[in-house]
């Protein structure tokens, strides 16, 4: 499996304009690992619509996507509500811990 991983890319999205960046990153790879830091700020602010902007365009192009985000509710209910309810997405999901998250990538099926 060909997981792209952003940071040793250093992709980093700070705001919508980068969104296009991450997508060109992970074309024709099987899999892409974000994290915390791999994100600004305005990411965890979902009224900034880049959470949003990146989730729906890694779903549109067809790219499994792992998120590794090990206290969502540090960013706020809103937050913690979008990981909760992407914690069994079949194409982006959010985990706790990173190799629950590459375990995942790596898999076959969508199964957690």
């Amino acid at each position: 499996m060909n997981i792209t991983i952003a940071s040793e890319h250093g992709l980093i999205i700070h705001d919508r304009t980068q969104v296009e960046d991450a997508i060109s990153l992970c074309w024709g790879a099987d899999g892409l690992l974000l994290t915390e830091n791999d994100v600004g700020h305005d990411f965890f602010r979902l009224e900034s619509g880049v959470a949003g902007e990146l989730l729906q365009k890694l779903v549109n192009y067809g790219v499994k996507t792992a998120f590794v985000c090990h206290n969502p509710s540090a960013y706020g209910q809103r937050f913690s509500e979008l990981a909760s309810e992407l914690s069994t997405h079949p194409q982006v999901r959010f985990f706790r811990a990173a190799h629950d998250a590459t375990d995942w990538l790596h898999a076959d099926g969508t199964s957690a």
